[in-house]
């Protein structure tokens, strides 16, 4: 699932819930991925299979490092993240793989409070465009906002994950070859990019 814009533009497609404005409390309640943006609730469409295995492999391998070196939470997709509304509107994320490295929800079976310190979205099948890049680049604006870290655009169609650290300015590209990372949010976990897109 990658980030979407709120209306139609360019074969994007995605549904909100327009009444008066929603709350948490209601996001908890939906089914499927959402997110709350602007008072709305926001309904992403599942994800194809290659995109759902990206972020499979990114989250299995975060949970390995988790394991053995601590320091957080690996987060597989679907999880909410709840912050203060934003500039923007959005007061939660649902990234397709994360980690944690804040205090855990006292009922495990709450959204977390507070944003992922490392998020990644994985581009869906005609994820690309100008409307769909200047969603991503918006949504990354407010995770940085609300604290993350580090952010990944993983693009399957290139087999490219671009890596934004704190902001636009610098981010750094991982191909084939390479070993990503997402420092400093998540410290000496690498990632070879052949077995992310394999």
């Amino acid at each position: 699932m990658a980030i979407l814009p709120l209306k139609r533009e360019e074969g994007v497609t995605m549904a909100s819930v327009d009444h008066e404005r929603a709350t948490v409390d209601e996001l908890t309640l939906v089914e499927g991925k959402a997110e709350l943006i602007d008072g709305r609730i926001v309904h992403f469409m599942p994800t194809g299979f290659e995109s759902h295995q990206i972020a499979l492999a990114i989250t299995i391998s975060l949970k390995l490092h988790e394991r053995q070196f601590g320091g957080g939470v690996a987060c597989g997709d679907n999880l909410g993240f709840v912050v203060p509304e934003l500039p923007s509107g959005r007061e939660s994320f649902s990234p397709d793989a994360a980690f944690y490295s804040g205090p855990l929800p006292e009922n495990r079976r709450k959204f977390v409070s507070g944003p992922p310190t490392f998020a990644v979205e994985v581009r869906s099948e005609g994820d690309h465009g100008p409307a769909v890049g200047r969603a991503m680049a918006q949504k990354r604006a407010d995770n940085f906002a609300a604290g993350t870290r580090v952010v990944w655009d993983v693009d399957p169609e290139n087999d490219v994950i671009v890596s934004y650290r704190g902001s636009e300015a610098g981010a750094v590209s991982f191909a084939h070859g390479d070993l990503a990372d997402a420092e400093p949010a998540v410290r000496g976990w690498r990632v070879a990019v052949s077995e992310v897109f394999a």
